[in-house]
């Protein structure tokens, strides 16, 4: 059970401990092989072992397709005193707790041993393996490392959310001509969908049997010579007018004239472009029937499609830059107007509203953008960055660096992300420093190191020679 629990922590300190061991395996291969030479010199080998670890032996002497000597095994070769290497010599002042496997496997001795390929075991000193949750590196594995700190700071976590979206009229701002009672198209204007139009510019002539009828009788109220009650007849006369959408600058020129003219000019009610056009000259138009539809673009809304994860951070009022596709390195600045009360259930998301202005109309309906959500908040937060957090899905922690080669793992809450930075609203306090760099080594290194720990104390004792005999694994 136990070697099945350390599986995952030497997989990632495999290569750590790789490394740490043939930095120096240069210096110690000769100390080594001469100390190896004058303990054996009195024994007679069982058998040789190829050099390099391949499953190949020899009864005697041998070289291998390299030229190097077979290895010899002899008869006690696992109880073999260990060479004392300069390591071992500059800290025999300090007790020898155990030896462990020198390839980080989870296999450590009470006594000097070699594992199968001819290393020496790695002595483990007195204080190495102190249970104070740090991970204590030298100056040197720092260095080939690359470990680097960065203290923990206040400032503002600057997150923004970014979505897609569309270009729509502004619909207060469309209008639509349409008769209010049967009529005839006499003449159409040079006006066709696309055009540009300007208020009070002439679109179309009707004639109109119901609008002739209430000119004439309003005609007669305010040229009658009658005294009683003409005032308020010619107030409903003149409301029957604008009932049927008779525009107001055709009954002011009625009452300058004092003629009911045969066909009625209707105009553009207001600035904007002309989106569809129905007129048709000798046309018949039945109550109800649209003409002319009219948008004004001056003012254009960005609907845009913000998933529901990011809902959370947007707000009415924020600035917002959209850039559109048709127009690459500009921006335009507007701010959200509406979040709509509804996610859609297939993407996702949420459609919000930023209400742009549009005064050179290059922003047209349907014209797809993008848009970037400014969500910062001005107040500084403490921060760390993103490069610093181990998350592992259900925990989030950092490594601080204490000084002096040592780290250690902490727990911490997380809060927003963003400007490569994260929120840190528990577990670290201001001016500490956390490792942003090879920060994944020293956690395997860690997990290494605490899997040796458990492997060779999991009783509360050190390893016995008993716990090594076979297979040199603890049983």
């Amino acid at each position: 059970m136990n070697t099945h629990r350390l599986l995952t922590a030497i997989a990632l300190a495999g290569g750590l401990a790789l490394g740490s061991y043939w930095y120096s395996s240069g210096e110690r291969w000769s100390v080594h092989a001469e100390a190896s030479t004058a303990a054996t010199a009195d024994r007679i080998p069982l058998y040789y072992r190829d050099p390099a670890g391949a499953p190949r032996w020899s009864a005697g002497p041998k070289k291998d397709h390299r030229g190097e000597d077979y290895l010899p095994v002899y008869e006690d070769d696992q109880a073999a005193p260990a060479p004392v290497t300069p390591k071992q010599q500059a800290g025999s002042s300090r007790k020898i707790l155990y030896y462990r496997n020198p390839m980080g496997l989870p296999d450590t001795s009470p006594a000097p041993k070699k594992d199968p390929m001819g290393m020496n075991y790695v002595p483990v000193y007195e204080g190495d393996d102190v249970d104070d949750g740090m991970v204590k590196l030298s100056p040197g594995k720092i260095q080939r490392t690359g470990v680097r700190s960065e203290p923990v700071e206040r400032r503002p976590i600057r997150v923004t959310v970014k979505a897609p979206g569309t270009i729509q009229l502004d619909e207060r701002r469309v209008s639509v001509i349409a008769m209010r009672a049967e009529s005839f198209v006499q003449k159409v204007a040079d006006v066709t969908t696309g055009t540009r139009v300007k208020a009070g510019q002439p679109l179309m002539e009707i004639y109109s049997s119901s609008v002739a009828s209430a000119a004439a009788e309003y005609l007669s109220t305010i040229t009658s010579r009658t005294t009683g009650g003409v005032e308020a007849y010619g107030r409903g006369s003149r409301q029957r007018l604008m009932n049927l959408d008779v525009p107001e600058p055709v009954i002011a020129e009625m009452e300058r004239t004092r003629t009911a003219p045969v066909t009625v000019r209707w105009s553009a009610p207001r600035d904007g472009i002309v989106l569809e056009r129905n007129a048709i000259e000798g046309m018949r138009a039945n109550p109800g029937d649209v003409l002319f539809r009219i948008a004004d673009i001056s003012m254009v809304w960005a609907l845009i499609d913000v998933a529901e994860r990011d809902l959370g951070s947007v707000a009415v009022g924020q600035p917002v830059a959209i850039r559109a596709r048709s127009f690459p390195g500009r921006t335009f600045s507007g701010k959200i107007a509406v979040i709509y009360p509804q996610v859609n259930r297939d993407t996702r998301t949420a459609r919000v509203r930023i209400e742009l202005t549009n005064p050179d109309a290059v922003l047209l309906p349907d014209m797809y953008v993008d848009a970037e959500i400014d969500t910062a908040d001005p107040a500084p937060v403490l921060a760390v960055p993103e490069d610093s957090v181990l998350d592992t899905g259900t925990r989030q922690s950092v490594l601080v660096d204490k000084g002096e080669g040592r780290i250690e793992p902490r727990e911490v809450k997380l809060g927003r992300r963003g400007g490569g930075y994260i929120e840190v609203r528990d577990g670290l306090a201001a001016g500490e420093a956390v490792v942003t760099s090879a920060n994944f080594l020293i956690d395997a290194e860690s997990n290494l190191k605490a899997a040796l720990k458990g492997f060779s104390g999991g009783g509360g004792s050190q390893p016995t020679r008993a716990d090594h005999a076979g297979t040199g694994e603890h049983k």
